[in-house]
């Protein structure tokens, strides 16, 4: 078992060469590899995505690229690509691919909040939590959190503000593999890097991400074959309540129209369109007053997806509960119950707790990367008690999902994004 446990440990043999150019027509992209100095040794990434891959980071050093009138992101706007020795604050050893695309994918998320102090935890490459608010970043860390504390064990925690001392004992209290934050308060430092195993990020660039926003980058993928498929990068279009379009739908001589939001539904909605940018599709997204209820990623239906979403929410409620009342994970709980009749009754207590609340979904906001194709999704939702939807639109069954919201009692608010927000 050591021996599988050291693969996790050992640094993989980097192949790649130091300058990677990339042509397109006549404008060039050269990129230079990134490498550390940490216990003396000098090396690029730890290894890819599993411990038998290996792999280097590539920041974009020189050269622009302008496409159909629009100009890319350019050299000297690195953030993970361009962390040195001097912002790994702590770094254990090199690190590895998932670590930084969990960092970055939370960056991506966090180009879209700006306005408020912000968290994102993340994991597999996917937020398990996020929360914005006026109240400050330990605030925004907690509910962050508590939307899905088993998700969150050995997540990375983004933040888009200075990491104070009381968002410091928050990470200390838990179990997490990465932080990253544009400074850290002298105590927060202190606090945090009693834990030897965390690695500690400061990315300064954290505050110039506003100026990121409708800059679009290469986005590459990689086919198995070989080939590249060549994007541009997503560009949100919702900044502000007023990017959405009423929902609207003509079908056989008759208009639907959905009920405006309000002003907390609109910003619940702006809040997890934005997060919605760093999901894995197929996915919703239910949100309340600045937080994420619940997080779907990456199912094959959407129907399905809203249903498995629904059911984590009613898991996590309960957990928190068990959690918050009796020290134990709901796991924990549900164990000791089989044996102990105190236990059982305090579980079922919870369980019934769990299914008055709806699993905390009462009173959300639910967001889609993808139009409903058909009025079940929303009527599964409906159930739970939401109460606005933000969804593409565009779906030629646009006026039975308006009829839905608008047969709820009381009737629920629609917007339409007027973009896709798939992330595969």
């Amino acid at each position: 078992m050591s021996d599988l446990k050291s693969m996790y440990r050992a640094m993989s043999e980097d192949p790649f060469p130091e300058d990677l150019t990339i042509r397109l027509g006549d404008q060039e992209l050269v990129f230079r590899k990134r490498t550390w100095t940490i216990g003396g040794e000098r090396k690029g990434l730890r290894y890819g995505e599993n411990p038998d891959q290996p792999a280097a980071l590539y920041e974009l050093a020189d050269g622009g690229l302008t496409l159909g009138g629009v100009s890319f992101r350019g050299p000297g706007q690195g953030l993970v690509s361009a962390l040195t020795e001097e912002h790994m604050l702590q770094a254990g050893k090199h690190p590895g691919k998932t670590n930084l695309t969990d960092v970055d994918n939370g960056l991506n998320i966090l180009q879209y909040l700006t306005a408020k102090p912000a968290a994102v935890i993340l994991k597999h490459n996917n937020p398990c939590g996020a929360a914005w608010t006026e109240e400050g970043l330990a605030t925004a860390l907690t509910r962050a959190f508590e939307s899905d504390r088993i998700a969150a064990f050995g997540g990375a925690v983004v933040v888009n503000r200075a990491l104070d001392e009381a968002t410091a004992k928050i990470i200390d209290s838990a179990y997490f593999e990465v932080v990253a934050a544009p400074d850290y308060a002298p105590a927060a430092l202190e606090t945090l890097k009693r834990k030897k195993s965390l690695r500690i990020l400061k990315i300064p660039g954290i505050a110039q991400l506003p100026k990121l926003v409708g800059e679009p980058f290469l986005d590459l993928k990689s086919l198995m074959d070989g080939g590249i498929v060549v994007q541009l990068s997503f560009r949100n279009r919702i900044l502000k309540p007023g990017d959405f379009l009423p929902a609207r739908a003509d079908k056989d001589g008759s208009t639907f129209l959905a009920r405006t939001p309000s002003a907390q539904e609109a910003e619940d909605l702006i809040f997890a369109w934005a997060v919605e940018a760093g999901v894995t599709s197929n996915s919703v997204i239910f949100a309340r007053n600045g937080a994420t209820v619940a997080i779907g990623t990456g199912e094959q239906d959407r129907v399905g997806c809203v249903e498995l979403t629904i059911h984590k929410s009613y898991t996590k409620y309960a957990d928190l509960l068990a959690f918050r009342e009796q020290g134990l994970s709901l796991y924990q709980l549900k164990e000791k119950a089989q044996q102990d009749e105190e236990s059982a009754k305090i579980l079922s207590d919870i369980e019934r707790r769990t299914a008055e609340a709806r699993g905390g979904l009462a009173g959300s906001v639910l967001v889609s990367d993808g139009f409903f194709p058909f009025r079940d999704g929303v009527d599964v939702a409906l159930a739970q008690g939401i109460t606005a939807i933000a969804q593409p639109g565009g779906s030629i069954r646009d006026h039975e999902v308006i009829e839905a919201v608008n047969q709820a009692k009381p009737q629920v608010a629609m917007v339409f994004t007027g973009q896709r927000s798939f992330k595969h």
